[in-house]
């Protein structure tokens, strides 16, 4: 059975996780961190490895940061279209009387 009260905040979720990835200041502060931990990374002495290896994580969380506000959008889409298809349904079972 589909619980439609997940799916509904599954759907909020994605809305709120578009809008986030849509929000500029968000945007330019995720820009801001990976082009700061590139440019410390790219000056990082030869001998510090642990400390590249630092800056090179910071960079790659960024991304999944980013990467996972998109799935959560696409996840917000699919709830949509899901609650969607169970209003229609909803309303060709009452049209026609099964309910």
């Amino acid at each position: 059975m589909i619980d439609e009260s997940l799916l509904q905040q599954t759907a909020a979720r994605g809305t709120r996780a578009k809008a986030l990835l849509d929000d500029q200041l968000l945007a330019g502060a995720f820009d801001a961190l990976e082009a700061s931990y590139s440019s410390a990374w790219r000056q990082t002495l030869i001998d510090d490895v642990a400390g590249r290896e630092k800056l090179f994580l910071a960079i790659n969380i960024v991304g999944k940061v980013r990467d996972h506000l998109g799935a959560m959008v696409a996840h917000g889409k699919l709830a949509q279209a899901e609650l969607k298809e169970l209003a229609q349904t909803a309303e060709r079972r009452k049209r026609f009387g099964l309910l």
